[in-house]
This record gives C-alpha cells, sequence and structure tokens, in this order.
C-alpha cells in the first residue's frame, strides 16, 4: 500500500507550502499529490520534482491523504523528509 510510508515517519510535511518548501531545501525524498487536489496547487510541486528528480506517487483522495498524514482535514500534497534535515 502506497500510502504506509507516509503513515509510518514522522519525518514528513503536510500541505502543499510546506512540501514546496522542502523541495526547495532539498529535503523532500518522496512527495504525495492527491489526485482529486486542483491542479493549479499540485502542478507547481510536481514540476518542482521533476526539476529536483525526487518520486511522486499519486493518491486519489485529499481526505485519504490527509487522514494517512494524521490529520483530520484533507491535504493535497505532503512529503517524506530527510531525517537528518529539518525543514
Amino acid at each position: 500500500m502506497p500510502l504506509s510510508e507516509i503513515k509510518e515517519t514522522k519525518n514528513r510535511t503536510v500541505g502543499t507550502k510546506q512540501t514546496l518548501k522542502a523541495l526547495q531545501k532539498g529535503k523532500a525524498i518522496k512527495v504525495f499529490i492527491a489526485l482529486d487536489a486542483e491542479k493549479r496547487v499540485t502542478d507547481p510541486v510536481v514540476a518542482l520534482c521533476k526539476e529536483k528528480n525526487v518520486p511522486v506517487e499519486t493518491v486519489d483522495t485529499m481526505a485519504e491523504l490527509g487522514k494517512s498524514c494524521g490529520i483530520a482535514v484533507g491535504c493535497a500534497c505532503a512529503a517524506i523528509i530527510d531525517p537528518g534535515k529539518e525543514v
């Protein structure tokens, strides 16, 4: 199951702004994108992932991704970050 990775780690970002920040700083190892999120929100994240060669995994819904990250609301993006680096 693809979301098991994000569920099992405490080294993650939740949300588009934090995920973009982690990507810009070179700290993101893997990014998760919700397919039902607005493209204007997720497209910059996907583009930066391509630029930085960070793998992207898609998730069906924002609610599913948010729940996997331990929050009560949906989120468009999340990332697993290098445990040795803080965002």
